[in-house]
């Protein structure tokens, strides 16, 4: 009897153990992916690029399931003149690889693909940058972008080992005294794939102007409680492996938004 009882207790533990783990991959698999993409047009093209996105693509990515968030261009530097930078939102990893299959084999996007390339000649200057993110446990719900507001796309390197660390300064510090400042956070995320995976934050910051930004920069580098977060996250070493890298936006009129 107590051999019996033993084994229908290891059923039920087993039975458990095995629905946690299921389940625990479905509140995994629930968390959307965020694909970050960068075209750069030959010198020229960039409006032939962004017809193509306004009068097909975009609806095109809908029907395979990939959602549109957010559309921009550099406002500065040669960058300006020849790159396209935007978000999609898929269901899961292997959700995005399915979407982009059906997408390229789609017959309408063929088409679309050889007319403009006809019409307009070679548009891209090298193949696009695919970068696969998941959202920080401290980042803001991912929406819809702002209208009439400048956006900063900011990429920080950690040194080795120090990424946890970083994460953590923008957790408990950063992105509260962002805000303080009138720099609200947009969303913030960690690549995939290695090696970015093990040492990089993407994150876009929503900013009234770029005289705004300078300012609330300024005052955001001044604070107190700044300088001491800052100071004591740096005890054991630099979190940053170099200067982080920022580049300012601005949505293109066919972008999704507020």
């Amino acid at each position: 009897m107590l051999v019996l009882r033993s084994a229908a207790l290891l059923a039920v533990c087993l039975t458990w153990g095995l629905w946690t783990a299921v389940s625990t991959a479905r509140a995994a698999d629930a968390e959307p992916v965020y694909e970050l993409r960068v075209y750069t047009c030959e010198p020229g093209k960039l409006p032939a690029l962004e017809e193509r996105f306004r009068d097909h693509t975009m609806r095109l990515f809908e029907k395979h399931g990939m959602k549109n968030l957010a559309y921009w261009e550099p406002l500065d530097g040669p960058e300006a003149e020849t790159t396209l930078i935007y978000i999609l939102e898929h269901a899961s990893r292997d959700a995005a690889t399915k979407s982009w299959a059906a997408f390229r084999a789609d017959p309408e996007w063929k088409q679309v693909a050889a007319a403009s390339e006809q019409n307009h000649g070679k548009i891209l200057a090298k193949p696009p940058t695919a970068t696969f993110m998941a959202k920080t446990d401290y980042s803001p719900a991912i929406g819809l972008p702002v209208a009439d507001k400048v956006y900063e796309l900011r990429t920080y390197t950690a040194a080795e080992g120090k990424l946890d660390a970083l994460n953590t300064r923008f957790r408990d510090y950063t992105v509260r005294l962002f805000d303080k400042y009138g720099m609200p956070s947009y969303g913030y995320w960690v690549p995939l794939d290695p090696p970015q995976s093990g040492d990089t934050l993407l994150y876009f910051l929503e900013h009234t102007s770029r005289d705004s930004a300078a300012a609330s920069f300024k005052a955001f580098a001044a604070d107190p409680e700044w300088k001491q977060a800052f100071t004591e996250s740096q005890k054991n070493g630099s979190l940053t492996a170099k200067k982080p890298e920022s580049q300012f936006l601005k949505l293109v009129d066919f972008s999704p938004r507020k």
